[in-house]
């Protein structure tokens, strides 16, 4: 788990990919806090140890066999439930399955936006309507469906969707598949879809 608390009034729940608490968590919880944000990124995976990006297989499997979307998205909504009334605004990040997570939080209470990279696995809970502003970054392509059809699938009231340059993952500085240009582009519009629901 990374906690960074430096007493602030806003707080980001950042949600894990498949791999665990990595270098990537820990890049973005330091880069989210410098944004003026709390931090609470709790391990959901039940190990100490952060998987390698060159165990993938093995990774996705240990979360859909052990952990789940349900289970996961109900210790987020654990941690919503200790802090309430502790901030004033809480927001949800999550990467991959992790923001398939955080999409299954949106109907919460006391969340004030989610943001979500990569989300594939949302396609199989489109029939939430999220209470909170929302924003799913996406990449250019993703091999197991159309990210085109998909986007249309998501045309709701407090969705916002943005498709940029690259493979899923690309936001990863860590990873084979980090797209520079495209990465600073969803950092940017993150910070801009936090300062526009700053409320």
């Amino acid at each position: 788990m990374i906690r960074i608390n430096k007493g602030l009034d806003s707080v980001i729940i950042l949600v894990h990919e498949i791999y665990g608490v990595n270098q990537h968590m820990k890049y973005f919880s330091q880069l989210l806090s410098e944004q003026g944000f709390d931090i609470i990124c709790p391990n959901l995976l039940g190990r100490e140890t952060p998987f390698d990006y060159s165990q993938d297989e093995v990774a996705y499997h240990h979360f859909i066999e052990n952990v789940g979307f349900v289970s996961a998205s109900g210790k987020i909504k654990n941690v919503l439930r200790d802090i309430k009334g502790k901030y004033q605004r809480v927001y949800i990040v999550g990467f991959s399955v992790g923001a398939t997570v955080a999409w299954l939080c949106t109907e919460e209470n006391g969340i004030h936006g989610m943001i979500g990279y990569y989300g594939s696995r949302i396609r199989d809970f489109v029939e939430i309507e999220p209470s909170c502003p929302t924003l799913l970054i996406l990449p250019q392509e993703e091999k197991s469906f159309n990210v085109d059809e998909f986007i249309l699938r998501l045309d709701k009231n407090n969705i916002e969707t943005l498709k940029l340059n690259g493979l899923h993952g690309f936001s990863d500085p860590y990873s084979s598949r980090y797209h520079k240009e495209s990465s600073r582009r969803a950092i940017d519009e993150m910070v801009s879809f936090f300062k526009i629901h700053k409320f």
